[in-house]
């Protein structure tokens, strides 16, 4: 008998196995009888690693583990002192690396990877990985800004790579009730729609930070940490969470949420991208006359416009507003006054309105969905208010998992509901409203020696070419400028 070729690389190793599935179908003795019900070949695990093991990462790599099913063969993290410590425990052979471009190169074998970085690293992290073969599965929002979204999606159709980015409610089974209720005409020709959150609730809207070198933990890797963002000594209350708020790291409240949120009516309404962005945000004024100005921050509160062209399934043109920091719009006359609108306390929320009625739901991460149809004529219809959620995030790490292993392209591809043909120009969408925060803060000295601010207008958006096309220096926020090493070359 012939001994089997040595597996000389990753994408033989992959080869090998589908051929060995292959040749072992004519054996007649099957596989659970040689290793119990339930049992899985090592040959048809797939070899995952995560970039980011703590907080969300950590139960990122769990579900994407699938509960013992898949092989965890390494963790990379800048600091496994903290909640990291959580992903070892779970994965005690995994090797442990804090440089993914260190882990990729070393670990060959890996199929998939996790990452559940700060905002900042998504995108360089993912393309280092998708430049590799490597399957990727990347916390919401997809990429830090519109450029990497575009770069990222366009890479995975060339790579042949299964993606999925991490906004699980789009995994949500209760969207078939928005999207019915649409697709039924229920409230007619849809206009508007609004979209709220309570967000921020870490820290944001004031000065940066002080560094303090002396206060940084040895466990951190503080170079690492920073990734593509400038050098800057170490400053606290950034890591592990409350980078959010400030730019050089995060997104601010539309990162966080705006992939739940938007992605609501984005999905239903079959909406590509906007054709412009127009925005106000929040005055804070701490001197009296003179309003606070940290344009290296994201603002306490903000409001966006958005408007998209008719789609086949909304068939009108759409406003779409956006607004964060506990604004939230106005009661429609339609919904009774003592009913939420949106969420439970009208926290978070999405009005889809049409000229015969209004959808109402709630962020759609992994919080009750809590559709209802409110129609002008009086009639209710109202989905589950509560969920029965037989997995936890409905799957969606391991509906990414069973699609790597079923291959580019597969059914169980197409069947991803957040892969980068989708997440890409949605989170593009997402993105263009900081866009028009950070373009709103522009400012500079006229010909009186006073600062006045130039980017307070609609901006026209391109989306096909990437470009504002009424105000050229608001194109600088389409992309970023990366420290070398960590760029998206």
């Amino acid at each position: 008998m012939k001994q089997p070729k040595k597996v000389a690389s990753d994408q033989s190793r992959r080869d090998f196995i589908k051929n060995t599935a292959i040749a072992s179908s004519f054996f007649i003795v099957p596989r659970h009888v040689l290793g119990g019900v339930g049992f899985t070949s090592p040959s048809d695990q797939l070899n995952i690693a995560a970039i980011g093991a703590g907080g969300k990462g950590a139960s990122d790599i769990m579900l994407a583990s699938v509960k013992g099913r898949e092989r965890i063969v390494a963790l990379c993290d800048v600091d496994f002192s903290g909640s990291a410590k959580r992903s070892v425990e779970n994965f005690p052979n995994a090797k442990l690396y804090a440089d993914y471009r260190k882990m990729l190169d070393t670990e060959t074998d890996i199929d998939a990877v996790t990452i559940s970085t700060p905002d900042h690293v998504h995108g360089p992290a993912a393309k280092y990985a998708m430049d590799r073969g490597k399957h990727v599965y990347v916390q919401k929002p997809m990429t830090h800004n519109i450029s990497e979204a575009r770069i990222l999606t366009e890479l995975a159709r060339s790579k042949k790579v299964v993606t999925q980015m991490g906004n699980q409610g789009g995994s949500n089974p209760y969207l078939d009730v928005v999207q019915k209720w649409i697709d039924e005409d229920k409230i007619g020709k849809i206009s508007k729609v609004q979209v709220w959150t309570n967000r921020p609730v870490w820290p944001q809207g004031g000065p940066f930070p002080a560094a303090n070198p002396g206060t940084k933990p040895d466990a951190l890797q503080w170079d690492l940490w920073l990734g593509p963002a400038p050098e800057i000594p170490f400053t606290p209350n950034l890591h592990p969470f409350n980078w959010r708020g400030w730019w050089d790291y995060g997104t601010g409240a539309l990162g966080d949420v705006g992939c739940h949120l938007i992605d609501i009516p984005f999905r239903t309404l079959g909406l590509k991208y906007p054709t412009d962005a127009e925005c106000s945000v929040g005055t804070v004024f701490s001197k009296m006359w003179t309003p606070d100005y940290n344009p290296e921050g994201c603002p306490a509160s903000s409001f966006i416009t958005l408007h998209f062209a008719a789609t086949a399934k909304s068939k009108s043109p759409i406003e779409m507003t956006w607004s964060d920091g506990g604004i939230k719009p106005s009661h429609p006359d339609i919904i009774p006054a003592d009913d939420d609108i949106g969420g439970t306390g009208s926290a978070n929320g999405v009005l889809i309105i049409g000229d015969k009625g209004i959808i109402s739901t709630n962020i759609n991460d992994s919080s009750p969905l809590m559709p209802k149809l409110y129609l002008n004529d009086g009639t209710t219809e109202f989905g589950p208010q509560t969920e029965e959620n037989m997995e936890s995030e409905y799957g969606h790490q391991r509906l990414w998992v069973d699609a790597c292993k079923a291959g580019f392209g597969s059914a169980e591809h197409k069947g991803l509901t957040s892969s980068f043909d989708y997440a890409g120009p949605m989170t593009e969408t997402v993105l263009m409203g900081n866009l028009a925060i950070r373009s709103y803060m522009l400012r500079r000295e006229n010909s009186k020696g006073q600062q006045e601010f130039f980017g307070r207008k609609k901006l026209l958006w391109d989306g096909e070419n990437l470009r504002i096309t009424n105000l050229e220096e608001a194109n600088q926020f389409v992309t970023r400028t990366y420290r070398e090493g960590f760029g998206m070359g």
